[in-house]
């Protein structure tokens, strides 16, 4: 894993000269409203083809049912009853009672009626992340380190090898398969995401699905700055009483070290398809070479004392 100048400036490691501060999105979940808005700019744009028409997927309203090769936005709908909504409350203050990072002191307030039922809407993105397991496993250098400290697949470069796919701790990534790929789509078989709309930021836009969102659900800017906006807004939910909400991606200790993608959720990562504890697979890395040594210097040392015996 490369060495980085700091914990949220991923960039420097790619020895970009003129390094920009890094960018990220921060989508509050809170306020999403499942229009898949973000989706429909981010096709467009990038010019992905569609998925799901016309199929039902049997346990949700949502037609394009995860992130995938040509879907580098996609907004998942979470059914939740009273109960589960009750559960997710109590987790939160739980969190909240361990010492949750960065929220604040809490009033006492009382928590708000629960409904019955809910919708849970989430724009789900590539994470863009500070130690990103795909980076550090593309044998071609398809894939690179922007001076945003975003992470892009360059498909004139992959060769389709598919190890970044299993380099990805949050299944973001995912090569066009040749067998479902409709004709004249473009880069089929190589692998594809999120790529925070790289040809945007370098032309000082906004990204495709931040300027779409209807209600600001997603937000685009400095990292720095989204989460600490993502902190308050946390904040300012518990203080209504929606001990549920939580971050997810912002701090910097877990096993990637950090997310570039910032997300507000109103239960825990698992309901939405999130690694709750997610980690980059080469972190291991350096453990596993020192325990090959060691079982390599064993068996050389017994097959030299055998050697020795048989003389």
């Amino acid at each position: 894993m490369g060495q980085l100048a700091g914990p949220t400036d991923p960039s420097a490691d790619a020895r970009w000269p003129k390094r920009k501060p890094r960018k990220g999105f921060f989508t509050d979940t809170s306020i999403c409203i499942g229009c898949k808005a973000c989706e429909v700019a981010c096709k467009e744009w990038n010019h992905n083809p569609r998925d799901g028409d016309l199929e039902l997927l049997g346990s949700s309203y949502d037609n394009t049912g995860a992130l995938g090769a040509s879907t580098w936005r996609h907004v998942a709908f979470i059914e939740q009853s009273q109960e589960r909504i009750a559960q997710a409350r109590e987790s939160g203050r739980a969190l909240v009672e361990l010492g949750m990072p960065a929220i604040g002191s809490q009033p006492d307030t009382s928590p708000p009626n629960t409904p019955e039922f809910r919708w849970l809407m989430s724009s789900d993105v590539c994470k863009h992340c500070t130690h990103a397991g795909c980076l550090d496993v593309c044998p071609t250098g398809a894939l690179f380190r922007t001076e945003f400290g975003t992470v892009v697949v360059q498909d004139d470069v992959c060769n389709g090898c598919g190890t970044c796919v299993a380099g990805c701790p949050f299944g973001v990534v995912e090569r066009r398969s040749d067998g479902t790929a409709a004709p004249g789509t473009r880069n089929v078989g190589v692998a594809q995401k999120c790529t925070l709309c790289y040809d945007r930021l370098v032309e000082d836009q906004t990204p495709a699905c931040a300027k779409t969102c209807p209600t600001t659900s997603i937000k685009f800017g400095d990292h720095d700055d989204l989460v600490a906006q993502a902190r308050a807004r946390v904040a300012q939910l518990h203080a209504e009483g929606l001990t549920e909400a939580r971050l997810y991606g912002a701090n910097e200790l877990d096993g990637v070290g950090g997310t570039g993608s910032v997300f507000l959720l109103l239960d825990s990562p698992e309901v939405y398809g999130l690694p709750p504890d997610p980690r980059v697979p080469t972190a291991d890395l350096p453990q596993m070479f020192k325990r090959a040594l060691v079982a390599g210097a064993g068996m050389f040392a017994a097959a030299s004392l055998a050697f020795w015996k048989g003389r």
